[in-house]
């Protein structure tokens, strides 16, 4: 059994672990510095066709059929598409799937006929500031900086324009070399 890359929706139940850690996460780091809310208001401020086609999706990365990391992007501009909710399951972290849903997303923005790519993370998530910068992501903000003063770092990449970009809501990959 390989993992594998399916297109869904945040309503999937596929995804609902996958949110939930994702909530507790942010939680954990940062309780109610964004909003009184915490994190359950933040994960409520999308609804679930904000990542859908033909402006968004909404991947996740599969292992056995289990959610073992994931990401979603919606339009940002009509030639920008916004990542949001980048995530790997803590128990599989440190194995590079942050990375594989990273260059997942940026093929299928390729498909959707974006060319640029904006994202957020915290100031208090290193490991994800580190991965951006490790794919070709140019930080919108100075890295030796008060990040904890800034809260949110903002981060930009371009990406190749298709010509022919065709959109595959139900896109389904399988991931070559990576055995479960």
């Amino acid at each position: 059994m390989r993992d594998y890359f399916v297109y869904t929706t945040t309503t999937d139940p596929r995804a609902s672990v996958m949110l939930a850690e994702l909530t507790q996460e942010y939680d954990a780091r940062y309780g109610d510095l964004f909003s009184p809310g915490g994190a359950a208001e933040e994960m409520r401020r999308y609804p679930p066709a904000t990542f859908a086609p033909p402006h968004g999706n909404f991947l996740l990365l599969l292992r056995q059929g289990q959610a073992i990391a994931g990401g979603a992007f919606k339009r940002l501009d009509e030639h920008t598409a916004e990542f949001k909710r980048i995530w790997t399951h803590s128990q599989f972290r440190r194995q590079g799937l942050a990375g594989l849903v990273l260059q997942e997303l940026e093929a299928q923005c390729q498909r959707q006929g974006y060319r640029q790519i904006y994202l957020t993370t915290g100031c208090r998530q290193p490991e994800a500031v580190g991965l951006y910068l490790r794919h070709g992501y140019q930080a919108q903000f100075d890295p030796a900086g008060d990040l904890e003063a800034l809260r949110t770092l903002p981060f930009t990449k371009a990406v190749p324009w298709l010509a022919s970009a065709p959109s595959h809501a139900g896109y389904l990959t399988e991931l070559a070399g990576i055995a479960v």
